[in-house]
C-alpha cells in the first residue's frame, strides 16, 4: 500500500510538473526568441567581438543564475502564504510579519500595489512582444512574409484570449507536451551552435560579465536595459506558482528550463562569433534551413504559451486584489473543481485582449516593443525583493545582518536593471507605466473610497447592542423564519434592519447579523471559518472568515453553524443585504478629490452585486438601498 501510494504521488507531481511547464514557463521560456538579438544589437555601439559576445552572454546567464535561480526560486518561492504566490500573497505576509510595527503596514500596502499595478503592464506587453517575435521567424525565410506579421499575430492572439474560459487545466495539458518539445528543440539547436564553438562555454566566468560592464560603462549600460528581457517570466512563475505547487515548478527549473536555456543562449553567442552577420535574427539563424518553418510553427505555440503564463497571473492576482479589498467585486469562473487556484475572469480578459491587440498594432513589431519591455517587470521584481526583506526579518526571524546583505545583494540588480531600463521611457517605455499607473489609481481609489464608505457608516450608524436593548424593551411583532442581515461593519445597526422594522413593523423570530471577513491568507480552513455569539432575544451575531483565495459560499457555510447550535432551513431564510449608493459629492472635507470620488463611485455601480458574489439563493434576497455621500 506505501509503495502504491508513493508511486501515486510520483505520478501526480511528475502530471503536475508537465502541466506547470504548460502555464509557469512559457514566458521566460521564449526569452531567447528576443533577449540575445536586442542584447547584441548594433544599435548599442558595442562591435559584435568575441571578448564582447562572451561578456554579454556572461551576464545574461548570471542574471538568470541570480534572479531566477537563487532569488525566485530558492529564496523568494519560500515566501509562499499558505502555498499561495505573487505580489499579493506577498503583501498579506509581509503586512502580517509586521503586525508588532503598525508604522510599516501602510508603507508596504502601497509598495506592493504600486508592484501589482505595474505586473499588469507585463501582462500585455508579454504576449505582443513573444507572439510577434516568433512570427517575424517567418521573415528569415522570406521577406514576403513581411506585410503579414503584424495580421497573423493578431489572429493568434484573438484565438489565445478566446480559449481562456477553458480553464487553466485544459490550457495546461493541451500545452505542456509542446512546451516539453519546445526546451528540447531549442536545446538541441543550442547544442548543435556550441559545437560550432566550444570556447563560448568560457562565459560561464563571471569574470567576462564584469569585465564587459565595465569596459564599456554608458553603452554596457544600456546593454542592461536588454538583458533584463532574459529573466521576465519570473514574477509570473512566482505568481503561477499557487496553480501547480512550489515543487513541481522547481523540478521542472532545475531539470529541464533552465539547462535548455543555457545551451540555446549559449548556441547563440557561437553562432555569433562564427557569424557576426546572424545578429538580426540569432535565434532562428542558428536553426538548419530545412527545420526553420517548423521551429516558427513551434515558436509560435511556446509564445502562445508565454503570454499564458502572464494571463494566468493576472487571474490569480486579480481574484487577491478583489478578496483583499483593492479591487470592486467581478464575476470569477471556478475552472477547476480539484485545484481551487485555477480560475477565469472574463471582464479581465477582454480588457487585456484589447491593450495586447492596441500594443501588437501600435508598436508594429518585436524590436520596437523591445524598447517598451523591461521596465514593468524589474520595477515589480524590486517590490519583491523589498517586501521579502520583512517577510525574512519579522516572519522568518533571520538576523538582521544576513536580512540585509541579502536584500542589498538582490537590490544591486533590481536596481541596475531598473535604472537602464528606465532609459527606454521616451522609445516606448511609458506604455506599461501608463497601463501600471491606471490600475494603481484604480486600487487606491477603491481600497480609499471602501474605508470612508466604512467609517461614514460607523459614524452614521447606531451601535447595535444598545439599539436592540432599547427595540426589546417594547419588542415589535415577531413572524416566524430567520433573516439574515449581511453587514461589513458587526458593532453597527444595518441600515437594511431599520427599513425593514420602518416599513414592514416586524422583526422575525430569528435574527442573524452576518459579517463576511477577509484574511491575510490564501485559505482559512472549515474548522476556523464560522464563529458564533448570542445577543439574546433570538438573536445572534456570526462571522464567517475566508481566505483570499477561497470562494465565498455563504449558504454552505450555514451548514456549519449546526454544530454550534444554530440550524438553518433555507425555505424558511431571508437575507437582508444594504446596498450603498454612493453619491459623490464636492465638500471641502472630502477625504478625496471629486474627480476620484466619480471613478469610485462609478466602479461601486458596476460591481458584481454582493448577492451573486456571496451565493445567496436568489429567492432568498431582499436588498435595501441607503445614499452614502463620500
Amino acid at each position: 500500500m506505501a509503495t502504491s501510494g508513493a508511486h501515486a504521488s510520483r505520478s501526480s507531481k511528475a502530471a503536475l510538473t508537465l502541466l506547470a511547464l504548460g502555464v509557469v514557463f512559457g514566458d521566460i521560456g521564449t526569452s531567447p526568441l528576443y533577449a540575445v538579438k536586442e542584447t547584441f544589437s548594433p544599435s548599442h555601439g558595442i562591435p559584435l567581438t568575441p571578448e564582447n559576445v562572451l561578456g554579454g552572454l556572461s551576464t545574461i546567464f548570471w542574471s538568470l543564475m541570480v534572479i531566477v535561480s537563487l532569488k525566485y526560486v530558492m529564496l523568494i518561492m519560500r515566501a509562499d502564504n499558505r502555498g499561495e504566490g505573487g505580489i499579493m500573497a506577498l503583501i498579506a505576509l509581509a503586512t502580517t510579519a509586521v503586525k508588532d510595527h503598525p508604522q510599516w503596514r501602510v508603507p508596504l500596502t502601497l509598495i506592493g500595489v504600486f508592484g501589482a499595478s505595474l505586473f499588469y503592464g507585463d501582462a500585455v506587453l508579454t504576449p505582443a512582444i513573444s507572439v510577434l517575435s516568433a512570427i517575424e521567424g517567418l521573415e528569415v525565410g522570406t521577406s514576403a512574409f513581411k506585410p503579414y506579421v503584424v495580421p497573423l499575430a493578431v489572429a493568434v492572439i484573438l484565438a489565445l484570449f478566446a480559449f481562456q474560459s477553458r480553464g487553466t487545466a485544459t490550457v495546461g495539458r493541451l500545452f505542456g507536451p509542446v512546451t516539453l518539445v519546445w526546451f528540447l528543440a531549442i536545446g538541441a539547436t543550442g547544442l548543435h551552435g556550441i559545437v560550432q564553438y566550444p570556447g563560448i562555454v568560457a562565459a560561464l566566468n563571471p569574470a567576462h560579465a564584469i569585465g564587459f560592464l565595465v569596459s564599456h560603462a554608458a553603452p554596457s549600460f544600456v546593454v542592461l536595459g536588454a538583458v533584463v528581457l532574459a529573466v521576465t517570466g519570473a514574477e509570473a512563475l512566482y505568481t503561477d506558482m499557487g496553480h501547480f505547487g512550489k515543487g513541481p515548478v522547481r523540478i521542472a527549473w532545475f531539470s529541464l528550463v533552465a539547462p535548455a536555456l543555457m545551451l540555446n543562449y549559449f548556441g547563440q553567442g557561437a553562432l555569433l562569433i562564427v557569424r557576426p552577420e546572424t545578429v538580426q535574427n540569432p535565434f532562428f539563424l542558428l536553426v538548419p534551413e530545412w527545420a526553420l518553418y517548423p521551429m516558427v510553427g513551434l515558436a509560435t505555440a511556446a509564445t502562445v504559451i508565454a503570454s499564458q503564463a502572464v494571463i494566468s497571473g493576472a487571474y490569480s492576482m486579480t481574484k487577491q486584489a478583489i478578496q483583499l479589498g483593492f479591487l470592486p467585486r467581478v464575476g470569477i469562473v471556478q475552472t477547476s473543481a480539484s485545484e481551487r487556484g485555477q480560475v477565469y475572469i472574463p471582464g479581465i480578459n477582454w480588457l487585456l485582449l484589447v491593450a495586447v491587440l492596441a500594443a501588437v498594432i501600435g508598436f508594429g513589431s518585436s524590436s520596437r516593443l523591445a524598447s517598451a519591455y523591461g521596465i514593468a517587470v524589474t520595477a515589480t521584481m524590486m517590490v519583491d525583493t523589498l517586501l521579502t526583506f520583512f517577510v525574512i526579518r519579522y516572519a522568518w526571524r533571520y538576523p538582521l545582518w544576513l536580512c540585509a546583505g541579502a536584500t542589498g545583494f538582490f537590490l544591486l540588480f533590481d536596481v541596475s536593471f531598473l535604472t537602464a531600463t528606465l532609459l527606454k521611457v521616451a522609445d516606448g517605455g511609458w506604455f506599461p507605466l501608463a497601463i501600471g499607473g491606471v490600475v494603481f489609481t484604480i486600487m487606491r481609489t477603491w481600497r480609499a473610497g471602501r474605508e470612508i464608505i466604512f467609517d461614514r457608516l460607523r459614524k452614521t450608524s447606531l451601535p447595535l447592542k444598545p439599539f436592540l436593548d432599547s427595540l426589546f424593551r417594547d419588542p415589535p411583532m415577531r413572524v416566524p423564519g430567520t433573516a439574515v442581515f449581511l453587514t461589513a461593519t458587526p458593532d453597527a445597526t444595518p441600515s437594511a434592519l431599520l427599513h425593514n422594522l420602518n416599513h414592514n413593523k416586524v422583526l422575525h423570530q430569528r435574527v442573524v447579523f452576518l459579517t463576511v471577513q477577509i484574511a491575510e491568507e490564501p485559505w482559512v480552513p472549515l474548522l476556523k471559518r464560522l464563529s458564533l455569539y448570542k445577543l439574546g432575544h433570538g438573536c445572534w451575531r456570526m462571522t464567517l472568515r475566508y481566505g483570499f483565495m477561497d470562494e465565498p459560499d455563504v449558504v454552505k457555510a450555514l451548514d456549519l453553524a449546526g454544530s454550534l447550535g444554530l440550524e438553518f432551513e433555507l425555505l424558511s431564510t431571508s437575507f437582508f443585504l444594504s446596498r450603498e449608493m454612493v453619491v459623490p459629492v464636492a465638500a471641502v472635507e472630502s477625504k478625496m478629490p471629486l474627480w476620484r470620488e466619480r471613478i469610485f463611485a462609478a466602479m461601486a455601480r458596476n460591481a458584481e452585486n454582493a448577492a451573486d458574489y456571496f451565493k445567496l439563493p436568489a429567492n432568498r434576497v431582499i436588498e435595501l438601498g441607503t445614499k452614502v455621500e463620500i
